[in-house]
């Protein structure tokens, strides 16, 4: 790959995972680092790459893209020597992009919705239909383990496994074994280690600074 591949990044947020993800393809990257405390995020410089002022985004030649799903079904297809992804023809390619689509749009729109308290839609109209069916489809699938794809560890679960991570943390779900389990075996991968040690670095130069 000879184009430059570089992550805008604010330590400890959700492009934290995507930095994981980074390390777990071995891909060659440059970090673009923000204080988000200062709203560096908010700054012309970056709303001119995301009008949106959010992390992650990546940029890749000229091309940049924005949104968690889409910077991970990108990354994973582009360092295919990976295996973070499974190619077209596979049969595990529509459960991939079946629980990577599951995330952006039932997964945290109910998780929102719960934590704001906003009252619960119809469940004929609901795009997720209601949380507790939501929420149970998922086990369901996360209990075959030990990965959202079985035996195959893939990008999937980088993203759900940091996004457990931090919701777990502010108790944002229900306190489950099989979660726990899950993000642990996820978080205790070396790339895991490696990307929680560059966050957490960051995170002191820019409390120092």
């Amino acid at each position: 790959m000879n184009q430059q591949l570089t992550l805008y990044h604010c330590p400890y947020s959700r492009s934290s995972g995507v930095l994981h993800l980074l390390e777990e393809l071995h891909a060659p990257y440059e970090l673009h680092v923000m204080n988000m405390k200062k709203g560096e995020n908010r700054e012309a410089a970056y709303l001119a790459v995301n009008p949106m002022g959010k992390v992650p985004a990546i940029r890749h030649g000229e091309a940049i893209v924005t949104e968690q799903v889409a910077i991970y079904l990108y990354l994973a297809d582009l360092f295919p020597q990976a295996h973070l992804a499974p190619p077209l023809g596979d049969p595990l390619r529509g459960p991939y992009l079946r629980w990577m689509a599951f995330y952006g749009s039932c997964f945290e729109p109910a998780i929102v919705d719960q934590w704001m308290k906003n009252k619960p839609a119809d469940k004929a109209a609901c795009h997720y239909g209601d949380f507790d069916t939501m929420f149970n489809t998922l086990i369901e699938q996360l209990s075959k383990g030990p990965y959202l794809l079985g035996e195959q560890f893939s990008a999937l679960d980088v993203l759900w496994a940091t996004s457990f991570g931090w919701m777990g943390m502010f108790g944002l779900l229900p306190k489950l074994q099989v979660i726990d389990d899950y993000v642990a075996r996820v978080k205790n991968r070396p790339a895991a280690i490696a990307a929680a040690d560059k966050d957490a670095a960051l995170a002191v130069e820019q409390a120092a600074a």
